[in-house]
């Protein structure tokens, strides 16, 4: 059990705010030493996950593209676009996307969306256009809330969603250590008791967009939109 120490060491360091890197690496330290592993194997570990895991990188691929559309106006004919509907509320469009999220998600389509990709260069723009159309010319403090709200939508979304994925790395990675601790378990059945799971995430962050819609209107009228 000493071995778990890792994760307490994870929870305090995240709690007192040190660097995730270094928190992460001396949780593994402290996981290695009571394993018997020298810091040298424990290193090795580390190494061979990022060798294992090299194509991670390739989402960086993905910055140039976006850089490249945000210059030639992607962003504008985004907001262009949002501008033309009439009913669309910030509220309503992060509904709409955390579906999409979610169902792309669930049957393993994960890299389709993400922050880089749809967040920054589509979604929040669209959200802040909406936004507009709707509750008026939007303070600096209300743009970054409109983002930072897109930016949760879609981390709630994959989060909650991905292990209904039988196939998802997160599912394998729990079934080998139940299979490592003598416990046998179908994947499929840990997809199954995910779903509810992602149903709830879907309810809770719902009721946060129409909050978040209702702020956004009493702004709207404080300021003196009609």
């Amino acid at each position: 059990m000493l071995i778990l120490l890792g994760v307490a060491v994870i929870v305090v360091g995240f709690a007192v705010r040190l660097n995730p890197l270094l928190v992460v690496v001396l949780a593994a330290l402290t996981s290695g030493w009571f394993a018997g592993l020298p810091p040298l194997a424990v290193i090795a570990a580390f190494g061979k996950a990022f060798n294992d895991n090299r194509f991670v990188s390739t989402a960086y691929l993905v910055l140039p593209l976006v850089g490249v559309l945000e210059r030639a106006g992607l962003r504008e004919q985004a907001s262009r676009i949002i501008a033309g509907l009439r009913g669309v509320s910030v509220g309503r469009l992060l509904i709409g996307y955390m579906i999409f999220r979610q169902a792309t998600t669930a049957v393993g389509l994960m890299p389709i969306a993400g922050q880089a990709q749809t967040i920054r260069p589509l979604v929040a723009p669209m959200a802040e256009a909406a936004s507009e159309l709707r509750d008026g010319p939007a303070t600096p403090e209300t743009r970054y809330a409109i983002r930072a709200m897109a930016a949760a939508t879609d981390n709630v979304a994959v989060f909650f969603s991905e292990d209904i994925f039988v196939a998802m790395g997160s599912v394998l990675l729990m079934v080998g250590f139940l299979t490592s601790s003598k416990i046998v378990l179908d994947p499929i059945h840990l997809s199954v008791w995910a779903i509810p799971t992602a149903l709830a995430a879907f309810v809770i962050h719902t009721a946060r967009l129409m909050l978040f819609d209702r702020r956004l209107a009493g702004q709207g009228r404080a300021a003196g939109k009609p």
